[in-house]
């Protein structure tokens, strides 16, 4: 059983391909006050994307087992969703409390709680909390929404928001991602804390994987 890594593997690997840079603020304004040059922005996601099916089907730390990769097509995924993509106020947590989070095989893992951002989804006001991996500092966002178990993996998905500056971060669910236990049971993940169940749905980044089908961007 592959414990532990579920969550760290695929951002260590995505900053070693250099994906994250190119997703990052850049060019001209959008409505949510983010730098973002929308063309170049879609560009790049979509390169992402591409490069994340050739790692799964191609590389040795691939989550998915031989037999599927073998007739592997390709993930699914929302197309690109720009009203998902919000540079937020954080609101810290002063308190910097260790957060329990169960896994997927049982076990344990622990978090420092960083802080909370608040944003509207549809109307609706939305709270989430944003963790901190004690031993790496990574910043860590698990969360499960109205699409969990229908139009996306049930038990949540992960999301690497990035921090602008002391009191502002960059949280861009076309990146929402599943983790490693969505395409096998050997993986051990990180399950998202309750207070991170959202009663809202957030139609963007990776949907459900199935090992037969596959569909392709909206653009």
């Amino acid at each position: 059983m592959k414990k532990g890594v579920a969550m760290s593997i695929w951002g260590k690997v995505r900053r070693a391909l250099g994906l994250e840079p190119t997703l990052r603020p850049r060019e001209s304004t959008d409505e949510v006050g983010s730098p973002i040059d929308e063309e170049a922005y879609t560009a790049a996601l979509l390169a992402n994307r591409a490069e994340k099916d050739r790692f799964f089907k191609e590389d040795p730390r691939s989550p998915l087992p031989p037999d599927v990769r073998a007739t592997f097509q390709g993930l699914a995924y929302y197309p690109p969703n720009r009203t998902l993509r919000l540079v937020l106020p954080l609101e810290r947590d002063p308190s910097g409390e260790r957060i329990v989070m169960q896994t997927s095989t049982g076990d344990e893992q622990v978090y420092e709680r960083l802080g909370y951002v608040s944003f509207e989804v549809d109307g609706e006001p939305t709270r989430l909390a944003i963790y901190r991996d004690v031993r790496s500092g990574a910043l860590f966002l698990p969360f499960r929404d109205a699409t969990s178990g229908s139009e996306t993996y049930g038990a949540g998905r992960y999301l690497e928001p990035v921090l602008l500056d002391d009191n502002t971060v960059l949280v861009d669910f076309n990146l929402a991602y599943n983790p490693f236990c969505a395409y096998s049971d050997q993986w051990s993940c990180p399950l998202p804390p309750m207070e991170n169940w959202l009663r809202v749905p957030i139609r963007a980044g990776e949907k459900a994987f199935s090992a037969h089908t596959t569909q392709p961007d909206e653009v």
